[in-house]
């Protein structure tokens, strides 16, 4: 990355964490001043790197992988959420390094999650690239690309799915109030009371894909939205796949502009109703609303779902990848 480049973004070896992305002069993610503030205080998951796998898997129970039932942590109610009590997102990783990543400057972390660790088979190793630069002259851009390669020879096949989970403010004050919000699609998971998947795609059942004001309280969004709803058109690495707008964001206050492109079918909208952390060494308090998250993966619960299982099964001899691109600007 070029000084001025590398200069809007800094990142810690704690879970390959985002802690900031400036444009305009904002940090437009959330976060804490030192990666120890992190350890201490990221109940929300801030900037974080989540695997093995993102977001719930039923009853935290993988129905069968390796000819076998494997019970993992249930830390979210009855589910598994996150990669379990320390997943990827509580873990150092090696980096940053500086590297070529197609024709760019780019940071490299890399981690090794091995063979049993929060009850997942199969020792990994997990690399996140991110790389930053500019489109035209206004548009700030970080390009987050992620790659898992099964290295182990504990077994034959495991689990990933992998999402970065930054909560975004663009607004001038302490919330989301006032942000304006227009999603890709409407399509989404129905989830039950515990956010698994309780049938197939469905429609939303408000509008969002036309523009709509966020707020802070109130009616909240947390749900998984759809953009390829066929599974046998998703590989396990999506890398090969064009990038699509997920998601935009502008705010008249401030002028500021974001898009999230990804190469990943769904994606989780979430607007913070649950954030609740306090000030810590100096920076302010957040609570409900204070962010919004777009984290693009695959299907949630998808190693127990038939259909959806080879979008998450990472066998000996393969990669399992993504890209995200987060775009940003002010007006």
């Amino acid at each position: 990355m070029s000084a001025p480049e590398q200069a809007a973004f800094t990142f810690l070896p704690l879970g390959a964490i985002i802690q900031e992305f400036r444009v305009g002069g904002k940090n437009i993610v959330l976060g804490f001043p030192t990666q120890d503030d992190y350890v201490k205080h990221n109940s929300p998951h801030y900037g974080a790197t989540i695997g093995r796998v993102a977001n719930r898997i039923k009853d935290g129970l993988i129905q069968e992988l390796n000819g076998q039932k494997i019970q993992l942590t249930q830390n979210d109610g009855p589910n598994s959420l996150h990669g379990g009590e320390k997943g990827w997102g509580k873990r150092i990783f090696d980096g940053p390094h500086t590297v070529q990543r197609n024709g760019h400057d780019a940071l490299l972390f890399k981690y090794l999650c091995k063979d049993g660790e929060e009850g997942y088979p199969g020792t990994v190793e997990v690399r996140v690239w991110y790389t930053a630069s500019k489109e035209g002259d206004a548009k700030t851009v970080l390009t987050a690309e992620y790659e898992v390669e099964f290295t182990g020879n504990e077994c034959e096949e495991t689990v990933v799915n992998l999402t970065n989970h930054s909560y975004f403010n663009i607004g001038d004050g302490p919330d989301i109030s006032g942000t304006t919000a227009q999603l890709a699609t409407g399509d989404y998971l129905p989830l039950d009371s515990t956010g698994i998947p309780s049938g197939g795609v469905a429609k939303f059942p408000r509008d969002v894909t036309t523009p709509f004001t966020l707020a802070a309280t109130g009616a909240h969004i947390d749900d998984v939205f759809v953009l390829e709803s066929d599974a046998s058109k998703i590989p396990l690495d999506t890398r090969g796949l064009p990038l699509r707008r997920l998601a935009q964001f502008s705010n008249a206050s401030t002028g500021l502009h974001l898009e999230v492109h990804s190469t990943e079918p769904a994606f989780q909208f979430y607007t913070g109703k649950y954030i609740d952390v306090p000030s810590v060494n100096g920076a302010p308090a957040h609570h409900e609303g204070a962010g919004f998250c777009v984290e693009p993966s695959r299907f949630v619960n998808a190693i127990n779902e038939p259909e959806w299982r080879s979008m998450v099964l990472l066998k000996k001899g393969q990669l399992f990848g993504c890209k995200t691109v987060y775009k940003a600007w002010k007006a």
